[in-house]
């Protein structure tokens, strides 16, 4: 099963954004970015197994260049040779209508809003000050991005995580960006289909084994 690859090729141009690498290029099916990080040199991404990521996987001999695919790890496991690993999956999303659940945030909690370039980005403050949680969106090919969206342990289960996804969802919506799109980790996941996002499928990465 693969993706839209409109969906994912706008996802790829939101993680660059958000994260301030430059923009993706095409690659063959897929799609690089040359993050330029010491622990992530490059990553490819592909809306589903390819041709092209076997290929590659078989011309790279270093850590630190990622190969993500929208499929399950074993699938990908199936075309690597030997000397790569895939890591547990995220999981590929969308919602294309209001989310679900109330998102106030909850009593004493401070929510924080700033823009950082392109990216929205939302705080929630502990009532002792402190950063409870967080999260980030920018818009791409008229999408919604969101990316690295966190709850401290300490303030999980109090409805931190709904509070800074209704304020991000609130801003797309200002920007006129309906549909969201993001890959949740497997934790992150249970909050999003609560508030009904749509699990399309998993989200895999394959690195090479260090030495």
């Amino acid at each position: 099963m693969s993706v839209d690859p409109d969906l994912v090729a706008a996802w790829v141009k939101g993680w660059a954004l958000a994260r301030g690498t430059p923009a993706p290029v095409a690659e063959a099916d897929g799609w690089r970015v040359d993050v330029g990080w010491p622990d992530q040199q490059a990553r490819y991404v592909f809306a589903g197994l390819s041709e092209r990521l076997a290929g590659l996987a078989a011309e790279i001999d270093r850590p630190f260049v990622l190969l993500k695919a929208c499929a399950a790890p074993e699938a990908v496991a199936a075309v690597l040779p030997p000397g790569w690993s895939v890591r547990p999956p995220g999981f590929f999303m969308s919602c294309d209508g209001p989310q679900t659940g109330a998102g106030v945030a909850p009593d004493g909690y401070a929510l924080e809003q700033a823009q950082e370039g392109p990216v929205a980005v939302v705080r929630l403050r502990a009532p002792d000050g402190t950063e409870a949680a967080i999260g980030r969106m920018v818009v791409a090919d008229g999408r919604a991005i969101y990316d690295r969206i966190v709850t401290q342990q300490a303030h999980r289960r109090r409805g931190c995580g709904r509070a800074v996804m209704a304020a991000l969802r609130a801003e797309a919506d200002a920007r006129g960006a309906a549909q969201g799109v993001l890959v949740a980790t497997a934790e992150g996941r249970w909050l999003y289909e609560a508030l009904g996002w749509r699990l399309h499928t998993p989200y895999s990465t394959a690195e090479v084994v260090a030495a």
